[in-house]
């Protein structure tokens, strides 16, 4: 029996004992529980009058019941391990010493007792960063006490499913070509893949960063810049436990389904899920005081495929630019003389002058936003009187004070305001009508909430601690400012240039660093690992990308085929998918929403199991999936179709790259 079969063995063993030794503890946790229910039911009645033995009690009933809880994800752990223990080993030898000791990697940490020597050695652990980070030779690792260095004299990689070990060799690389081949080369999953088994030195090097307050990954389509933010987010939280936890970190993503996609990730990994949302979603929850209903990024993308006016375009542009905040910081200087209307406030003995107020508002209280310094002035009037008179006005002295000082505004509405400051920069208004038929473009969204946060002020996500960013190169100039001022924290911003929703691609990384500051660090991932390098280099030349680096897997040539009309392409998917495979995941993606509902409807008729992914959708499928290429962004599929068309846009061209880099092993490209 080989060393690694042999200490899988012995380690499957240990984990069973500790895995019964916890079962025993939750049950005797569980009686212990019971006791404390019938304890308190019989003798509640003759417990001390001022509650302190029933305080006692439920403390301690609380204590049990989080003990037992903890214990039952510690046995939840403990069975995930028993599926593959440990997927790699490194022999390494301390300077001064003269034999090597064995350190088996896996998942998590895992020893008999807590304070022993571990059995199996969490991958984030600091002795793991040899098995990812050497060859053979000599290494060395950062320690609590310090670096500790010495030799590799072998290093080992297993593949363990269900308790059984698949194979093992040594390597004398640090991740074998062969194994990323083995892994990739497979079907994919409904769900991204964790990549502890083949993170690559580079990788590592971005997944133990501590250091950069902000830390930029652009990278290639394919190059695993997802997968590896997820796993330094899992990292970080192991590195600073006492500091962060997960309800700490928020990741802005593209949509619900990706989240979906990843939200294994973390748990896998032994940490809890984070917060998910998207920023399109956070800014109509900020703005539902202002207008009923706002677009979404996709509506956008919807109306300049199916209607495309440049001049359109080239305000949505304008509007989230440099230049755009230029234009409403002279308006918001302005309109601190424009707005208001000062008059005297007299009451019950307390007078404050047109020349105090003016004097409060512009001086004393200048550093609170326009809109709320007003309130700021009531209140100081306030204390004034209650302090002098030692009473607290009455809710409708309040009021009366409230229409007073409030009057002196010519309008606290938003919506107008930023009617006002459109009109001063030369745009069509918004039309003047009430709440209830107040609806925003996509162009105004970010637009009106900068002005907002401006003229009231905004509430700062104290609680966010680690902000991620996923496809970076689709947020503009205005967004990353109003970002940075709600996130002083630190951030991981990852995406790529050329999978951008825009005509033109935006280099983001060119206004990135003047927005964030100088703590900002760029990375550059140029090597892709998803698709084959026939899909790769079809993609690639379609996004002008000529510095890409390949994993040498191939496949099939990519179809290419041109049809009259979109009939005849959705007759020739459905052929093809009569055809069957072995895949467990293909897609049929379109242009615009109304290709993809056509679809959808056709491929359901005739093939009954098919899905459906909309902006609504929460869920990744296996099978068959048809949706647009702007919704299937971050997924990945084993075979794809693309309904695409001859004649083509900057916009199509990105949207086609982005659909020929969904697929890892099969690309056909349709066009009418």
């Amino acid at each position: 029996m080989s060393e690694g079969k042999r200490y899988l063995s012995f380690v499957t063993e240990k984990l069973k004992e500790r895995i019964r030794e916890v079962s025993q503890s939750i049950s005797q946790g569980e009686q212990e529980i019971q006791g404390m229910h019938e304890y308190y039911w019989v003798n509640y009645t003759e417990m001390d009058q001022y509650g302190y033995e029933n305080f006692d009690n439920q403390q301690a009933l609380l204590g049990q019941v989080n003990a037992n809880q903890e214990q039952r994800m510690l046995r939840h752990r403990l069975e995930k391990m028993l599926d593959a223990p440990f997927f790699g080993r490194v022999d390494f030898c301390y300077d001064g010493e003269e034999e090597a000791e064995s350190f088996y990697i896996g998942i998590g940490n895992f020893s008999q007792k807590t304070g022993q020597v571990p059995y199996i050695y969490d991958w984030r652990a600091p002795v793991s960063s040899l098995f990812y980070d050497f060859d053979k030779g000599e290494a060395s690792y950062e320690a609590p006490a310090g670096t500790l260095t010495g030799e590799i004299h072998s290093k080992w990689q297993y593949k363990i499913r269900q308790g059984k070990m698949l194979y093992e060799f040594e390597s004398d690389m640090k991740i074998d070509d062969e194994i990323l081949k083995a892994e990739l080369g497979g079907n994919g999953d409904i769900q991204l893949k964790n990549i502890v088994r083949t993170i690559q030195k580079e990788q590592n090097a971005i997944i133990r960063n501590t250091k950069d307050k902000i830390l930029v990954i652009q990278g290639a389509a394919g190059s695993g810049k997802t997968s590896i933010a997820l796993h330094r987010i899992a990292y970080l939280l192991y590195h600073d436990r006492k500091n962060m936890k997960s309800s700490n970190i928020l990741i802005l993503s593209p949509n619900s389904v990706f989240s979906d996609y990843i939200s294994h990730i973390l748990p896998e990994l032994g940490e809890e899920n984070i917060q998910e949302m998207s920023f399109d979603l956070f800014a109509y929850r900020e703005l539902r005081e202002i207008v009923t209903d706002c677009e979404d990024r996709y509506d956008q993308i919807e109306r300049e495929l199916l209607c495309p006016l440049p001049e359109e375009t080239e305000r949505l542009h304008q509007k989230q630019s440099e230049e755009f905040l230029g234009i409403a910081e002279m308006f918001l200087a302005n309109l601190e003389d424009s707005l208001m209307e000062f008059h005297e406030v007299s009451f019950k003995g307390i007078v404050k002058t047109e020349a105090e107020l003016v004097k409060l508002f512009y001086f004393k209280f200048q550093e609170i936003p326009l809109l709320a310094r007003m309130e700021a002035i009531q209140e100081y009037f306030t204390d004034e009187y209650e302090t002098l008179y030692n009473r607290k006005l009455t809710e409708e002295e309040e009021e009366g004070l409230t229409r007073e000082f409030m009057g002196m505004y010519a309008t606290r509405d938003v919506y107008v305001l930023y009617n006002q400051l459109l009109e001063e920069a030369g745009w069509k208004p918004l039309p003047a009508v009430s709440y209830e038929k107040r609806t925003l473009r996509y162009e105004d969204v970010y637009p009106m909430l900068y002005l907002k946060y401006r003229l009231l002020g905004k509430k700062g996500q104290k609680n966010i601690k680690h902000l991620v960013i996923d496809e970076m190169q689709d947020y503009s100039f205005l967004q990353y400012t109003i970002l940075a001022e709600l996130f002083p924290c630190k951030m991981t911003i990852l995406g790529d240039c050329a999978q951008t929703m825009e005509e033109e691609q935006q280099d983001v990384l060119q206004f990135l660093p003047g927005i964030l500051g100088k703590q900002t660090r760029i990375i550059l991932m140029k090597k892709s690992y998803r698709n084959t390098v026939e899909i790769a280099n079809y993609a690639n030349q379609i996004a002008g990308l000529t510095d890409m680096e390949l994993l040498e897997r191939h496949g099939k040539a990519v179809e290419q085929k041109i049809f009259a009309n979109q009939q005849e392409v959705l007759e020739e998917i459905l052929l093809q998918l009569q055809k069957g495979s072995d895949y467990e995941t293909t897609a049929v993606l379109t242009m615009t929403e109304q290709e993809a509902l056509e679809a959808y409807g056709y491929l359901k008729e005739r093939l009954g199991e098919v899905s459906y992914i909309d902006r609504n959708s929460s869920a990744f499928q296996r099978g068959i999936t048809v949706t647009t290429f702007y919704l299937a962004k971050g997924l990945e599929f084993d075979r794809v179709f693309v309904l695409g068309r001859k004649e083509k846009n900057g916009l199509l061209r990105q949207a086609e790259y982005i659909c020929a880099t969904r697929a890892l092993h099969e690309l056909a490209v349709y066009e009418v």
